[in-house]
């Protein structure tokens, strides 16, 4: 009777002791996954790399009218008088500077909108992470890029990932 007893009392302690722990073991997605798969952060990229492209393109057709001119120039050189050529130097001069800021005006405002869609698939993931650890009894959710070594089990990325899909399919970027 006494063995049953305490049969009985270390399968209880083992029993609960297993719960509490899976109940504190961390779980682990990864934000760049999503980010970078997931439907909205697909269409986000597309956009930005397709806005990206064509302003390279408009800039370097810029850039050989730039160059042709500057052809020109040279060989009028020696027709033209030295004050009217230092003049169409400095109006060259002027035009590269404008196409460098340009060309830098397109950078920042595609890293703008870049971080604006970032932070706003974040804005959306967050509460459904916190929806998930409630329904499934999940106390900790770490990023994967944090991670030395894990098991594979606890990896939720594609389950939230699927729920993001679910929630919104694309971003409004301008």
């Amino acid at each position: 009777m006494f063995s049953t007893t305490k049969y009985i009392t270390v399968l209880l302690l083992t029993f609960f002791l297993h719960n509490i722990l899976l109940a504190d073991t961390p779980y682990f997605l990864d934000f760049k996954y999503i980010l970078n798969e997931s439907t909205a952060g697909k269409k986000a990229q597309s956009f930005l790399k397709d806005k990206l492209e064509k302003g390279i393109q408009s800039l370097k057709t810029k850039e050989k009218k730039i160059q042709e001119e500057e052809k020109k120039i040279i060989q009028q050189k020696k027709i033209i008088s030295a004050e009217e050529y230092k003049k169409k130097v400095t109006d060259l001069r002027n035009k590269v500077s404008a196409l460098q800021k340009e060309r830098n005006n397109l950078l920042e405002s595609v890293a703008k909108q870049r971080s604006q869609a970032r932070n706003e698939l974040l804005k959306n993931l967050n509460p459904i992470i916190q929806e998930y650890m409630k329904k499934n009894n999940i106390r900790m959710v770490v990023d994967k890029k944090s991670l030395l070594l894990a098991d594979e089990n606890l990896n939720i990325t594609k389950q939230i990932m699927a729920l993001l899909n679910n929630k919104i399919k694309s971003i409004n970027l301008k």
